[in-house]
């Protein structure tokens, strides 16, 4: 959850399980000074991202049912599924914005040297 260009500067206003600041990006990294919303809406393109992360999570809740429990209903694997979105709905959340600015702001090693 680090600055993508010089992975010092934090890159969100608070922890990721504050509820009332969730998501809240920093506008510039106090470390390199690399603004993080590069356009208007840029952060749109992160549903994307919330999307497959949210089918990765019910891929591994299907797996960890079929593993730990005997039997095997269609409730009670979407009660465990709506449980675990619901318990780290604000992680998947963080996780989709820092994955898609990672994907246009890339890391800068000779970057590091200059601070």
């Amino acid at each position: 959850m680090k600055c993508p260009r010089c992975q010092d500067g934090d890159f969100f206003e608070e922890h990721s399980y504050k509820l009332s600041r969730m998501g809240e990006v920093k506008t510039r990294c106090e470390k390199c000074n690399q603004k993080f919303e590069i356009e208007t809406g840029f952060y749109q393109g992160s549903y994307y991202v919330s999307y497959g992360l949210g089918v990765a999570l019910f891929i591994v809740v299907v797996i960890l049912n079929v593993i730990f429990r005997d039997s095997l209903s269609p409730g009670s694997l979407m009660l465990s599924f709506v449980i675990s979105l619901i318990l780290l709905f604000p992680a998947l959340y963080a996780l989709s914005k820092i994955i898609c600015v990672n994907l246009f702001i890339k890391y800068d090693k000779s970057f590091i040297t200059h601070l």
